[in-house]
């Protein structure tokens, strides 16, 4: 009788030991995430306190809103990194650039901040994708380097367009899952998607995205998967960037 009120996992509890967090807002004074230092300081803290052990921080390269150079963000990073006194292992830096009419004159001029090697941290616009979208995947993999689609589970244009996930996917893109889309931080329809591409296996890492303790306090939720074995699975793939 019992075995009808199975326990729900809470997200915190699956986070594994030792895990590589790719994805982040915890650099401040870059974008809309970390504003001080301390908020910096209580945000790596509280992952830690998850399992999370290393930080790739990824701070937004957004035209005209969040307009930050290569140079800006080493430079910030330089500064944090000093001023926690951790080392190039605890911490690295990328960035997580905007796809947009911009973007291919940005691949003409400049090496992109990778999350490793090749691997480039990549997102669209929330309202649709650039009309180029196919042009820029293509030109980011003749340069050699490897788009991580961010969170593609929060582009509510393709709820209805699964096709467009396997498109991207065939073009070569990787896909990184938000962990708190898992308990439904983003609204239901984005668990929803996140639990499709799940089921399909087009996940390759997830990233915690954070950007302020209304992101940390979500990490007690209840997941609302019906995959999460598969979920599971994708968190140890981020094993990868150790």
């Amino acid at each position: 009788m019992f075995g009808f009120f199975k326990k729900k996992k809470i997200l915190e509890d699956i986070i594994p030991d030792g895990l590589v967090d790719i994805h982040s807002h915890i650099l401040y004074g870059l974008d809309d995430g970390a504003k001080s230092l301390k908020e910096t300081q209580d945000l790596i803290s509280d992952l830690k306190s998850f399992g999370f052990s290393k930080f790739i921080a990824t701070p937004h390269t957004t035209p005209l809103v969040w307009d930050n150079t290569k140079e800006g963000i080493l430079n910030q990073y330089e500064k944090v990194k000093n001023e926690l006194g951790f080392t190039d292992k605890n911490l690295r830096v990328a960035s997580e650039y905007l796809m947009d009419d911009s973007f291919l004159k940005r691949l003409e001029t400049e090496k992109l901040l990778t999350l490793k090697d090749h691997f480039v941290l990549v997102e669209m616009s929330y309202l649709n994708p650039p009309i180029n979208l196919y042009e820029i995947i293509l030109e980011l993999n003749s340069q050699g380097y490897k788009p991580v689609l961010a969170h593609p589970e929060r582009y509510n244009f393709y709820k209805n367009d699964y096709e467009s996930f396997k498109r991207l996917k065939k073009a070569g893109c990787l896909f990184q899952m938000n962990l708190l889309s898992s308990v439904g931080y983003y609204g239901s329809s984005v668990t929803e998607i996140a639990d499709y591409l799940l089921k399909e296996k087009m996940y390759d890492f997830v990233g915690s995205d954070v950007h302020h303790q209304k992101h940390i306090q979500a990490f007690s939720a209840e997941i609302r998967l019906k995959h999460i074995n598969e979920f599971e699975y994708v968190i140890e793939k981020n094993n990868f960037f150790a």
